[in-house]
């Protein structure tokens, strides 16, 4: 990604209508170097602060006020994934006590991937590191901190299995 121009994306995002001009939206991403693909809508509100790839697939919502944020590693979202608003997908954490007298020591990044079909509620936090299933939901508020298997219901902080459903033919 290109920073200095997702800044200005992230800028021409506030002046949009919330939830039109999609097509614009996802050219502007584009230019900043992600892949967008066809059909993906976007909330105006939502903020992408990183400086690694950013992959969208088909037919995806990005819903209101939700943040992307973290250092160079891949952040990749599968076909129809509704991402739900105030949703937080963070790539960037921190050595742990490597410096005398402080908990935060050098920081780095994971990559975060939300395979096809998955739903992630309002308010839910995905870390780096973390593979999403396909067609698994997160449940509104869940810290997801580890890998979520396919047709699963994770919740809580940090989440954990609360359903699983067989896939359906």
């Amino acid at each position: 990604m290109y920073t200095s121009r997702l800044y200005v994306v992230n800028t021409i995002f506030s002046l949009l209508p919330s939830s039109r001009c999609f097509s614009l939206k996802n050219m502007l991403l584009r230019w900043a170097g992600a892949k967008v693909g066809d059909n993906v809508r976007i909330a105006s509100s939502a903020r992408f602060y990183l400086s690694g790839e950013l992959e969208i697939g088909c037919g995806t919502w990005i819903g209101h006020q939700v943040l992307m944020v973290g250092g160079d590693a891949k952040i990749v979202i599968g076909e129809s994934v509704d991402i739900a608003p105030r949703v937080t997908i963070v790539t960037g954490t921190h050595e742990l006590w490597q410096e005398d007298g402080k908990a935060a020591g050098k920081g780095y990044s994971l990559p975060v991937s939300i395979e096809n079909g998955v739903w992630i509620g309002a308010g839910a936090t995905v870390l780096g590191g973390v593979v999403v299933g396909s067609s698994s939901m997160i449940a509104a508020g869940a810290i997801v901190n580890k890998t979520v298997p396919s047709f699963c219901l994770f919740g809580g902080n940090p989440a954990k299995l609360i359903r699983r459903q067989s896939a359906l033919s």
